[in-house]
């Protein structure tokens, strides 16, 4: 295993065997005239989908006139228009014939439906999705062969651009294309991909832990109210000590154990939570969680 770190957030880390790659945005600069993506059109504009249109809108990449979206909900679509800024569509049929991509931001048990209203319009289109459970492979059976694919992994601190976006390795986009996509999608956070034998363990690791890590910042607040801090103050404390220390460990490559011990002193404080942590399974439990996910029928 190794990784190279040049201390800046979007850095390349490759892990060789698995075929994790992530994007470093210096090494591919496309312009909008050099991709053909003139026009991206949402299928689904709920709170993900929200935040991707915000963060490409916040790239300079792609203006709001590029943007159109369907959704069911017409009214909170057009507000969500006005505020966000992109132009709302009124049906499926509108979307996909008006825009040149088509991103998936909808519920999963949706998408075998709107797939068999539209799957002759996405004939010679990019199709894009971040819909849990639908990898490359699945869609390229049920679409035509003329239309582009490529799965993309997402999760909530996309939304405040500190997110994790994985892109399936196996895709059928033009290179041109799939670079300035990846461009794109930086404006949400870090671009990494890998194969799609590893993209369920990468969903669990970046889409459902951020879930996790809330439970863990929610129990250490607790812990800091038991002891007088005022709740919101405790979270505060607790949510920068993580942002913090997940920086540290970006910026300097350092393992997990070794900036573990540099916290703790011989016979100190620390080391008796971290003692406290192991005889109450902390470590198993966490790995019980991913197992939990992996396991899901």
């Amino acid at each position: 295993m190794s990784a190279e770190n040049t201390g800046k957030r979007n850095h390349t880390i490759t892990l060789p065997g698995c075929g994790w790659v992530c994007y470093n945005r210096k090494e591919h600069i496309i312009r909008k005239e050099e991709c053909n993506m003139k026009k991206l059109g949402f299928i689904g504009m709920g709170n993900m989908g929200q935040a991707i249109a915000a963060g490409m809108l916040r790239s300079g990449l792609i203006g709001a006139n590029q943007i159109y979206a369907y959704a069911p909900h017409q009214d909170k679509l057009r507000k969500n228009a006005r505020e966000i800024g992109f132009v709302p569509c009124t049906s499926l049929k509108e979307l996909v014939n008006s825009v040149d991509t088509v991103l998936l931001a909808c519920k999963p048990y949706q998408i075998d439906d709107v797939l068999g209203e539209v799957r002759d319009d996405l004939a010679g289109k990019a199709l894009l999705s971040v819909a849990a459970g639908w990898p490359y492979e699945k869609f390229r059976e049920k679409t035509d062969s003329s239309t582009r694919i490529q799965y993309i992994g997402t999760n909530t601190p996309s939304m405040v651009g500190e997110g994790v976006l994985i892109f399936q390795e196996e895709n059928s986009l033009e290179e041109e294309e799939r670079k300035f996509i990846f461009e794109v999608f930086e404006a949400m956070g870090t671009v990494l991909e890998l194969p799609g034998r590893l993209m369920d363990i990468g969903a669990a690791l970046t889409g459902c832990a951020p879930a996790f890590m809330a439970m863990v910042m929610e129990a250490m607040g607790d812990a800091g109210v038991k002891y007088g801090v005022p709740r919101a103050q405790a979270y505060t404390l607790v949510a920068q000590m993580m942002l913090g220390s997940a920086k540290l460990q970006l910026e300097t490559g350092s393992h997990p154990g070794i900036l573990k011990d540099q916290v703790c002193s011989p016979a100190g404080t620390t080391i008796r939570g971290v003692d406290a942590l192991e005889h109450a399974g902390m470590r198993a439990a966490f790995m019980d969680a991913v197992d939990a996910v992996m396991n899901k029928k």
